[in-house]
C-alpha cells in the first residue's frame, strides 16, 4: 500500500547564488494536518519561475522516499528531510520505474494524474547544495513526477495514496524521462508516448520533435544528431566544413545606400555546399594586420542552390566589419568563412508563408523566397517589408520579379517617409511603418508560418501583432543578427552592461582564446572558470541555461571554430558541430556563436 508521508509547502523567496538572486520556490517544509489542493497548488504553496514549474500539467511535485534512501547511500549524507527535493508530497510507494504517465490516484478528498517526470533545473542543485544534481536525477533514473489535479480536495500526511486507473501504453515515469533525455530512444518508445492523452502538451512538443527529427533523418545509435526534443538548436544539419576556409569575392554590389552585396566563391571554383534558406555564415577579417581578427555573421541572401553565396551587409555608421567590407575590400579578395549555421529556415509543412522584414532583414527571407520560387510553391506566400523609402529599399526589383513567378505570391511594401519619385503602388503599397492593423489588414491564415527579420523592436512589434491577429506563437520566427536573447530561469533581473572582458579573472589566463563571435569580444582561458558558460557570465555574454549540468541542452551553441571537451560528459551529447557550454572546456582556440 503506498502512502502519502509528509506533505510540503512553501513560497517561493530570494536566495543570494553566485553573485546573484535567484527567486525560487525549491524550499519547502512539511505541514502538519489537512491542507488544501488545488487546480494549481497546495494551499500555503508557489512556484518561483511558472516557465519551467506549476501550472495546472505541474500542481503537485511527488518524490519517493526510497529514493531519499537510495540518494543518502550514493551521497553518502544522513542530512535530508521531507521536501528536500523540492517535492510536495514525499510518499512511500510510487516508485518512477512502476508510476506510468496517466495513472491516476485518489488521495484524501482529492483526484490526480501522472502529466509528467519532473523537469531538472539547477535549483534542486541548489537546495541540495550538490550542483550535479539535475543530472544524477536522470542518470539515476529517479527524475520524480508531477500530478495534475482533476478533483481538489483536502490530503494529510498518513493518507492512503490509492489507485485509481492504469494510464494508456504503460510508459513509466523513469522511461519516458530517458526517452527525452538520454541517447538510445527507439521510434516505438516515442509513438507510444504520443499516444497518452494525459501528457502534458510541453512534453507532447517535445515527443513530437523528436519523431518529426527521425522523419527527416532517422537516428543512428552513439549518433551526433543531437536532441531536438529539447533544442532548436540540433534541427540544422552538421556544417559543411570544420572551422574557416577561404573563399575568394568574385563580385561587390549595391542593393540600396547603405546596404551592399558580396558574392563568396570557392578558390578552386568548386560549387559551395547547398545552405538551408535562411541560414547565415560567419566572416573571420583583420582589419588591423597586427591585431585580433573580427568576427562577424551574415545572413545568406542569394539562391540557396546557387555555386556561389552572396552575403549583404549593411554599413554602419561607425562599424568596424561593415566599413573594412565597404572600404578595403574588393573583387579577388579572399575572405575566411565558416559554413553556413543557424535555425531560421523554412518549416517543413503545408502551412501558408508570411515573410515579414525591416531593412537589412530581408536578407534572410530573401534567400526563403527564392527556395519557394524554385520549388513553385503553390502556397500563399505575404511578402511583407518596411523601408524608409525607394533608396533604402534593397532587393525591390528581385523580391518583386520573384514574386510574380509565385502562383500566390503577395506583395506589401510599406515606405515611412517616401521620396516624390518613389511611385505608389508600384515601388511601395502603403505609408508609414509596419503596423498591426495592417497585418490584421492583410488577412494571415491563423495557421500560416511567419518569419520576421529586422530590429529587435520591430520584431517584438511583429511578433505581439502577429499572435494579436490569431497566428500560433510557435509558428512565428525570428532571427537575431546581434546577442541571443538570455535564458536565465528565476534569476532576479539586473541591468546587463553590455559585454567586456572579465573584471576579475580567476587566474593568469593563459589558456586558449574563446572568442564570442556574436558579442565581438575574445577572452583568454583560464581553468578557474570551470565552464564555458561561467566564462561567458564572467563577460555579461547573453547566455541561455537551465540545469547547468549537461541534461536540459538549453545552453547548446554553435562551435564556429575549434572543439571542447566535456567534464562532466552530458548526459546526451548536442549536435554535430554544437557544444554545451554549461559543462565545456577549451582544448584549443575557440569561437563560439554568442
Amino acid at each position: 500500500m503506498a502512502t502519502l508521508i509528509a506533505v510540503n509547502v512553501g513560497m517561493p523567496r530570494d536566495v543570494p547564488w553566485k553573485g546573484r538572486v535567484t527567486h525560487t520556490g525549491v524550499w519547502k517544509q512539511p505541514v502538519t494536518g489537512p491542507r488544501m489542493v488545488r487546480k494549481l497548488n497546495i494551499d500555503g504553496d508557489g512556484q518561483g519561475d511558472l516557465a519551467g514549474h506549476g501550472g495546472p500539467y505541474r500542481a503537485v511535485l511527488v518524490y519517493q522516499v526510497d529514493s531519499y534512501r537510495h540518494w543518502r547511500k550514493h551521497l553518502r549524507r544522513e542530512d535530508f528531510t521531507h521536501g528536500q527535493f523540492g517535492e510536495n508530497f514525499t510518499v512511500d510507494g510510487l516508485p518512477d520505474d512502476e508510476v506510468c504517465i496517466g495513472d491516476r490516484y485518489r488521495i484524501g478528498d482529492a483526484l490526480f494524474e501522472v502529466t509528467q517526470p519532473r523537469v531538472t533545473c539547477y535549483r534542486v542543485g541548489l537546495r541540495m547544495d550538490e550542483p550535479q544534481m539535475p543530472a544524477l536525477l536522470v542518470a539515476h533514473g529517479r527524475p520524480g513526477f508531477y500530478f495534475k489535479v482533476l478533483a481538489e480536495g483536502t490530503v494529510q500526511a498518513g493518507d492512503e495514496i490509492v489507485k485509481v486507473s492504469t494510464g494508456p501504453e504503460a510508459m513509466t515515469v523513469a522511461e519516458i524521462d530517458a526517452v527525452l533525455y538520454k541517447p538510445g530512444r527507439s521510434r516505438s518508445q516515442v509513438e507510444r508516448a504520443l499516444r497518452i492523452p494525459a501528457l502534458s502538451p510541453g512534453w507532447k512538443t517535445s515527443m513530437q520533435s523528436l519523431l518529426d527529427d527521425y522523419d527527416s533523418k532517422g537516428w543512428s545509435a552513439g549518433g551526433t544528431g543531437g536532441n531536438t526534443g529539447l533544442t532548436s538548436a540540433a534541427t540544422s544539419p552538421p556544417p559543411a566544413w570544420p572551422g574557416f576556409r577561404p573563399l575568394v569575392v568574385t563580385d561587390i554590389a549595391p542593393e540600396s545606400t547603405s546596404i551592399f552585396s558580396l558574392t563568396l566563391a570557392a578558390t578552386d571554383g568548386s560549387p559551395l555546399p547547398a545552405p538551408l534558406p535562411g541560414q547565415f555564415v560567419t566572416v573571420r577579417m583583420r582589419p588591423d594586420p597586427q591585431g585580433a581578427p573580427v568576427i562577424r555573421s551574415y545572413s545568406l541572401s542569394g539562391r540557396p542552390g546557387d555555386a556561389q553565396y552572396r552575403i549583404s551587409v549593411k554599413q554602419e555608421p561607425h562599424g568596424r566589419a561593415s566599413s573594412y567590407l565597404h572600404q578595403h575590400v574588393a573583387v579577388d579578395d579572399v575572405l575566411d568563412v565558416a559554413a553556413p549555421r543557424g535555425t531560421f529556415t523554412l518549416a517543413e509543412d503545408e502551412a501558408a508563408i508570411v515573410l515579414v522584414s525591416a531593412g537589412v532583414g530581408a536578407t534572410p527571407v530573401l534567400a526563403m523566397l527564392h527556395a519557394l520560387v524554385d520549388s513553385l510553391d503553390p502556397r500563399p506566400v505575404w511578402w511583407v517589408h518596411g523601408a524608409r523609402d525607394g533608396t533604402e529599399h534593397p532587393f525591390a526589383h528581385e523580391a518583386r520579379t520573384l514574386l510574380s513567378r509565385l502562383p500566390s505570391g503577395r506583395r506589401h511594401v510599406s515606405y515611412s517617409r517616401p521620396r516624390d519619385d518613389d511611385r505608389p503602388g508600384d515601388d511601395y503599397t502603403s505609408t508609414g511603418r509596419l503596423t498591426a492593423q495592417l497585418l490584421e489588414d492583410l488577412a494571415f491564415p491563423p495557421d500560416a508560418n511567419a518569419y520576421i527579420c529586422g530590429p529587435v523592436a520591430f520584431m517584438d512589434d511583429m511578433t505581439k501583432a502577429l499572435v494579436d491577429c490569431g497566428l500560433d506563437p510557435a509558428r512565428i520566427h525570428t532571427e537575431t543578427f546581434g546577442s541571443v536573447t538570455a535564458i536565465t530561469p528565476g534569476v532576479v533581473p539586473t541591468d546587463a552592461p553590455a559585454p567586456h572582458l572579465p573584471a576579475h579573472p580567476p587566474g593568469p589566463g593563459t589558456g586558449p582564446s574563446v572568442s564570442f563571435a556574436r558579442s565581438g569580444l575574445t577572452v583568454s582561458w583560464d581553468a578557474g572558470y570551470g565552464t564555458l558558460l561561467e566564462l561567458a557570465e564572467a563577460c555579461d555574454v547573453p547566455v541561455q541555461w537551465s540545469c547547468r549540468t549537461g541534461v536540459c541542452h538549453t545552453c547548446e551553441t554553435a562551435v564556429v571554430s575549434g572543439r571542447v571537451d566535456y567534464s562532466p560528459d552530458p548526459i546526451d551529447l548536442p549536435a554535430e558541430g554544437n557544444a554545451l557550454i554549461c559543462c565545456s572546456q577549451p582544448p584549443t582556440d575557440l569561437i563560439l556563436d554568442l
